[in-house]
């Protein structure tokens, strides 16, 4: 059952008051009235009563009596018919007064609530984003001001830890780089022993798992950036981009690259669909498997990149871990191929472009991963412009994304 908003309860507790005071201002003002109303008659039966009246004349004053017994009950039953209906007016007044007042007060308790809503969906890309509540230092204030120091701590927090984690990624490339080298110079045939080849192929491996790892934890720290410098591309220019040059390992790979215009990095974008297809190839079945890749628009202005593969079953409680790094399903870490990165990496370059990724499990075994980015704006639409092969596209279109020799260039 939906419980009460804050401002309905505040418009019933304002207006229960004015009912209240009301009813307390009518039964006081009855009280008085009557009291004298009530002395009026008793004057006046003193009067009648007087020994200087002449026979005859006390059958009057029991008329008048009567009479102003019955102005007295007519003028109370006037007073608080006339009296209720104005107290009933002034309620309906006092309860829409304070309905919008109720309103206006909690206005920027809806402004924290939204921002919070905002930031919520937004994960940590949203962190930089900040109340900045202006108006006089109350509570609500105090509670916006506080929201927002916790906001740029975890701000600083989270920059902290994708600086580091770069940083990191940098230093390790370069004795990685000077491992491989070495190897490849000791593993000269006409020098080396088979043994000490062997040993230096199995090194080299490990030092290629190493360089692959820290590749994707860069590219990681680096697509959880809000995409700030957008360019168009049209994801079915990637996809069949990346169904050609991606290796296929045995399985059939059917692709249907629909129209898919959208803005945001191409390099990332380009990863972003190269990681979906590797892994619907990676994790598949030993024989016969297959993958099937669609791109496309959608109503509401997005648009969409879709794996499905076959493979093993998934389970529906396992998928939300495919997404954090160096999570697989049901392998050891050491004994996988890759480096777990690969569906982390697509959350988070989705994220970065305003988009979301969903998966799904499939019946019989293996997975349907959708990834979905706002459309393109049309001022963004540099598609058209190539066409025409017109001297605009050096204008609007500096950025512009092309295919060029089975490569993407900037």
């Amino acid at each position: 059952m939906r419980r009460m908003t804050i401002r309905a309860r505040l418009t019933l507790v304002y207006g229960g008051l004015v009912l209240l005071a009301g009813l307390l201002l009518l039964g006081i003002t009855y009280l008085l009235v009557y009291q004298r109303l009530a002395g009026n008659v008793v004057f006046m039966e003193g009067e009648a009563q007087s020994p200087t009246l002449a026979p005859g004349q006390g059958a009057s004053s029991t008329y008048v009596k009567k009479i102003q017994g019955d102005v007295t009950s007519s003028a109370l039953k006037a007073f608080l018919t006339q009296g209720g209906l104005a107290l009933a007016v002034i309620l309906v007044a006092a309860l829409a007064f304070s309905w919008l007042v109720a309103g206006r007060l909690l206005q920027p308790l809806h402004r924290v609530t939204e921002t919070a809503l905002r930031i919520a969906n937004a994960p940590d890309r949203g962190l930089h984003e900040r109340i900045a509540l202006d108006g006089p230092h109350d509570e609500v204030k105090e509670l916006a001001d506080t929201f927002d120091l916790m906001l740029a701590r975890l701000d600083h927090s989270f920059d902290g830890q994708r600086k580091f984690i770069a940083n990191a990624s940098h230093e390790l490339r370069t004795p990685l780089t000077l491992n491989r080298t070495l190897l490849e110079v000791a593993i000269d045939p006409a020098t080396a022993s088979p043994e000490l080849r062997q040993l230096s192929q199995t090194l080299l491996a490990v030092n290629a798992r190493h360089e692959r790892l820290i590749d994707g934890l860069l590219l990681l720290a680096r697509s959880e950036r809000t995409v700030t410098d957008r360019s168009f591309v049209d994801l079915a220019d990637v996809v069949s981009h990346v169904a050609t040059v991606l290796p296929h390992d045995g399985v059939d790979v059917a692709v249907d690259a629909g129209e898919a215009p959208t803005a945001g990095n191409a390099v990332l974008l380009e990863r972003l669909v190269h990681n979906l297809m590797e892994n619907g190839v990676r994790h598949n079945l030993p024989a016969g498997g297959w993958v099937r890749v669609a791109s496309g628009t959608r109503p509401g202005g997005t648009v969409f990149v879709s794996v499905a593969n076959s493979g093993p079953v998934v389970p529906r409680y396992e998928i939300p871990n495919l997404f954090e790094p160096f999570r697989r399903l049901g392998v050891e870490r050491a004994a996988a191929p890759g480096a777990g990165l690969g569906l982390s990496i697509v959350r988070a370059v989705t994220g970065a472009h305003g988009g979301t990724v969903h998966a799904e499990p499939r019946n019989g075994g293996g997975l349907v991963v959708t990834a979905t980015l706002p459309t393109a704006p049309p001022e963004d639409d540099c598609a058209v412009l190539m066409a025409t092969h017109d001297q605009q596209i050096a204008d609007r279109c500096d950025h512009t994304i092309r295919l060029a020799d089975g490569k993407i260039i900037d």
